[in-house]
């Protein structure tokens, strides 16, 4: 089993082993965007001490949130958002613990796949 991602850091590293993907910044903050498009899937989120935030589809979401609570879940700001929480360094309790840092991995991947799939972000107007 893969060693549990403990940190931001350790997120962002582990997303940018992935093909495509790029460091940049949103809101002013460390982000991995996908460098074709420039879609973001990996960000620092609004719970930075105990989590990150990964853009997903609403059904992953939902089915992640569902099957593994201690690890992915939403604040207030994000429900009804494509966003989830991840938390740092997480595992599945219970009589046989779920394999959390693959699954984290897993989720990760899944969201660079997402946003590689959109079209580049439309011009804000300031």
């Amino acid at each position: 089993m893969n060693e549990p991602i403990a940190s931001f850091d350790a997120a962002i590293a582990f997303a940018l082993t992935l093909p495509g993907t790029k460091l940049s910044t949103s809101f002013g903050k460390p982000a991995v965007k996908v460098a074709a498009n420039g879609q973001g899937s990996l960000f620092v989120g609004h719970e930075p001490d105990s989590s990150f935030c990964l853009r997903l589809d609403h059904g992953l979401v939902d089915i992640l949130i569902e099957t593994g609570p201690a690890t992915f879940w939403q604040s207030p700001h994000y429900v009804g958002s494509a966003a989830l929480l991840v938390r740092f360094d997480s595992s599945e309790p219970g009589p046989e613990p779920g394999p959390e840092p693959d699954r984290v991995r897993e989720a990760i991947e899944r969201a660079c796949e997402i946003a590689a799939s959109l079209p580049p972000p439309s011009t804000r107007k300031r």
